[in-house]
Order: C-alpha cells, then structure tokens, then sequence
C-alpha cells in the first residue's frame, strides 16, 4: 500500500460529520428551498437542540433570560445563526485537538477555523454573495481538516519538509507535496468527497491555498483563501507552515480589498477575538 493510499484509508478514523449538518448544505444550496425546511431538520434532532440550547445560554450570548427551546433561540438569533452553531458543532471534534506535525497545540487548528469561517462569512457578505454564505462559512471551517490525517506524515517528514521550505523556497503546503506526495487541501477536498459535499465545496476545500490557476477566478475559494490569509496576518492558528505561506495579492485586488480595507478588516476582528474565544468555548 502506497504512503497516499494510507492516508485516504485513514479517512476513516474522522469522525463523520453530522447526517444533520449534511442534510442543512443540501438544503440552503437549493434556491427553492424555504427556512420553514431547515427549522423543521433541526427541531426534530435531539442531540442538535440539546447542543443549540447549551450554546445559547453561554456566556458568548450573555442572554438576561434563559433560551429553553429551539423555537426561542430561532426566534432570538435567527435562522442564520442557528445555521452557523449546528455547523460549528460539526467540525469540533476534529480539529480540537493538537497537531504536532504542524506545531498546533490542542484547539489552535479549531480556533483557526472558527475565526477564518466567521472572517470568510463576512466577506461573503460585504461582496453581495451572502446566498453562498453558509458554504463559504463551511469551507472555510473544514479546509484543513486533510491537517488531521496528514500530521503524523508532516511529524515524520518534518526535517525533509523544513528543507524545502528553507533551502528550496517552497511553501509548506508544497513542501507536503514534494516529500509526502499529496498534501493537507487535496487530502481534505477526498475527505470531502468521503462526506459527499457538494462539488463546490469539494472544490474550494482542495483549492483554498489558490494552486490550481482556476481558483484564482473562483470568488468563494478566493474568499476562503483571504480568510485563511488574514488569520495568519493576525498569528492565529499559523503553526509550521504559516511561516512559509503563500500570499496572491492579485486576489486583494479581484475582491476590490485595498490595504487599508484589509487593515480594517483585521483590526475589527482583533476586537472580536474574545468574543471568538467564548463561541468556541460553547461548542
């Protein structure tokens, strides 16, 4: 068995992403369906209210009155943000923990993909895309998840790989490549296709670090990218391979971001961090 063929066998050992959260992307990809259709997926899913209604009266929210059903918290949050927790409950246990290979210690790939999905949702939003919000936040959550399986390869490769990236002027995500044969986007966008995602969100996981040419004209894998980008820019979650990171001005410009938007964008997240900090914490 070949090294790549090892690694799309360990897909498995993932904890499978919740039949719910699946059936909640299908639904607010199709244009015909209504809000009525996702409400009614997540009022009949006990495991999914419990955890709505724990999130809810965290601190994140600071409610003056208690959220006891998942009609009230519909009611007080809205549909959207509803969307975004069962969403988030998705992708916790995965990413929780640490990955040695990449220098993250337990929860800072997570914290990572908390921020650059909510950063990501953002831009979607100030880009008048925010139909496609709820994919965008999802793809920007999960485009490391390929981290979780590939870890122990980049800690066992990690001289090969710091090489590259040193002497040869690689990225790390190349370097991955180079040495192991595949690396952490590709094998998240086969994770993905395990899962059944959309062809879309396929895409946008394999391609968020912009190596295919096309993703450069994509507009939602480009919005993950910058996201993924600006978390590095403010030391969140970078580890080994934010140190040798590739940055396509040329996406700033396809978006319309200037240098003093960018600025804005991570000073108005840095005010939010704590506030990230305790989402995550409800999870």
């Amino acid at each position: 068995m070949t090294a790549i063929e090892e690694l799309i066998k360990d897909i498995k050992v993932l904890k499978p992403i919740p039949q719910i959260a699946s059936q909640i992307l299908t639904i607010v990809e199709n244009p015909n369906s209504s809000i009525t259709d996702i409400a009614d997926i997540i009022l009949y899913d006990p495991s999914t209210t419990a955890n709505i209604l724990k999130m809810c009266n965290s601190a994140y929210f600071a409610q003056s009155r208690e959220i006891d059903s998942v009609r009230d918290a519909i009611s007080f949050l809205g549909i959207d943000h509803i969307i975004d927790l069962v969403l988030l409950n998705s992708g916790a246990e995965n990413l929780a923990q640490r990955q040695e290979g990449y220098g993250l210690h337990e929860g800072e790939l997570w914290r990572q993909a908390v921020a650059s999905a909510l950063i990501a949702k953002d831009l979607a939003e100030k880009k008048g895309i925010g139909q496609k919000k709820h994919i965008i936040f999802t793809a920007a959550l999960l485009k490391d998840i390929g981290k979780v399986i590939l870890n122990q390869f980049v800690s066992d490769s990690f001289e090969k790989i710091t090489y590259q990236v040193e002497k040869k002027g690689l990225s790390f995500r190349e370097a991955e490549k180079k040495i192991i044969g595949i690396d952490h986007a590709e094998l998240g966008g086969f994770v993905a296709k395990m899962w059944k995602f959309s062809p879309k969100m396929i895409f946008i996981i394999t391609n968020h670090h912009l190596s295919n040419p096309k993703a450069h004209e994509d507009i939602e894998t480009s919005i993950v990218y910058l996201a993924d980008t600006i978390c590095m820019m403010m030391g969140i979650g970078g580890g080994s391979d934010g140190l040798a990171y590739r940055f396509h001005k040329d996406v700033l410009d396809r978006l319309g971001i200037n240098h003093s938007n960018l600025q804005e964008i991570i000073i108005r997240f840095g005010e939010r961090m704590q506030k990230v900090e305790e989402l995550i914490q409800a999870v």
